[in-house]
């Protein structure tokens, strides 16, 4: 086995560091080799370690909790040989971006681990959509990472003033986040985009036809992503990119591409919901009752801010939207908290047939 030194050399571009070989001291003591998981396909990952790159059975780690397999991005513990090689732990991370899935039983999918920078790819081919960016938003600010609105293929829009009136909509969108106007075909505001990812880990978000793909090979400055040709009908696109790939970026920095994600649903994302409509959630605390759901209730400053145009409509409506989703995704599994929703729900609409009722009765 190498020395330390050796590892940190050959680890170190994959963003290994003194706190990852604090955490590792157990596993070195087994004669284990620390490696990050660079792809992982079928039950197997590819693991880049200080003898290169390994493929490793995950059969060891993989629990029956879907948020605990291995999964790229993670810093494991890797046997130094045999056939197969097998992965005995992954150290414990430090982010990670999970979603929900599909399923009726609502379990949450963890796309990538121990992320610094979440990028999220929108194109400017097709009309935006301003809610699917504060969904991906969510989940970036949930997961630890520090969220990156990227708007690619920014020579189709020629137009400075159009362009501009563009980025202002999503800088509503997304407070505290840098949006970036970027053309991979050009390299314009790819400058910008390195410097803001040139360290640390990066995970590279988006539908598919959002230009990703072409978006890490600039990056990388090597075609190593396959890139088609999205319809014109919709801007979507093929998946190119069929698993999470890491690649370290001759700049610095390390980059995770992902597959085009179709469907992004929260998965008990309260924390993300909030700092994406931070705005919203300063305004609630000014409402008269602390439970406000900004609808019916009187003295609400949230529906008071939409009636003086100082929030716009369509904000407040996602910011529904994605509350009452996150609140069903976590209530699926407390009883508790399904039971006291329903009961909410009643009570609303309760009110609410009351309050139109009385409605009805002035106008009389």
């Amino acid at each position: 086995m190498t020395s330390t030194s050796a590892q940190s050399t050959a680890l170190t571009p994959y963003g290994w560091d003194d706190a990852w070989a604090d955490a590792f001291t157990p596993h070195a003591a087994e004669g284990l080799l620390p490696g990050r998981v660079v792809r992982v396909d079928r039950g197997q990952c590819d693991v880049v370690t200080e003898d290169g790159v390994v493929r490793a059975d995950t059969a060891f780690v993989t629990p029956h909790d879907p948020l605990r397999v291995v999964c790229t991005g993670d810093w494991v513990a890797v046997e130094p040989g045999g056939h197969p090689r097998y992965v005995r732990a992954y150290l414990p991370r430090r982010t990670a971006f999970v979603r929900s899935t599909s399923s009726k039983r609502s379990e949450g999918q963890i796309l990538a681990a121990n992320v610094d920078h979440a990028v999220i790819a929108v194109s400017l081919a097709v009309e935006l959509d301003l809610g699917r960016v504060e969904r991906f938003l969510a989940l970036a600010w949930e997961s630890g990472a520090q969220p990156v609105v990227v708007l690619t293929k920014a020579d189709l829009v020629p137009d400075p003033a159009t362009l501009a009136h563009l980025v202002q909509d999503v800088e509503t969108s997304a407070p505290g986040v840098p949006v970036l106007t970027v053309s991979a075909l050009y390299g314009d505001g790819l400058d910008i985009l390195v410097s803001l990812v040139g360290s640390g880990t990066t995970v590279l978000l988006g539908q598919s036809g959002a230009g990703k793909s072409t978006l890490a090979n600039a990056l990388v400055g090597d075609d190593v992503m396959d890139v088609r040709a999205a319809r014109d009908v919709d801007g979507k696109g093929r998946h190119t990119t069929t698993t999470r790939n890491l690649l370290a970026l001759p700049s610095g920095g390390v980059l995770i591409d992902t597959p085009g994600l179709r469907g992004v649903g929260l998965f008990d994302a309260e924390t993300g919901v909030g700092q994406v409509f931070a705005e919203i959630e300063e305004l609630a605390a000014d409402c008269r009752f602390h439970d406000c759901a900004h609808e019916t209730e009187p003295g609400c400053a949230v529906r008071s801010a939409v009636e003086d145009g100082a929030l716009p409509v369509r904000r407040l409506e996602s910011y529904r939207k994605l509350k009452r989703e996150n609140q069903w995704i976590v209530a699926k599994t407390d009883a508790r908290l399904r039971a006291e929703i329903k009961k909410d729900w009643k009570r609303r609409g309760a009110e609410g047939k009351a309050a139109m009722v009385a409605k009805r009765g002035r106008h009389a």
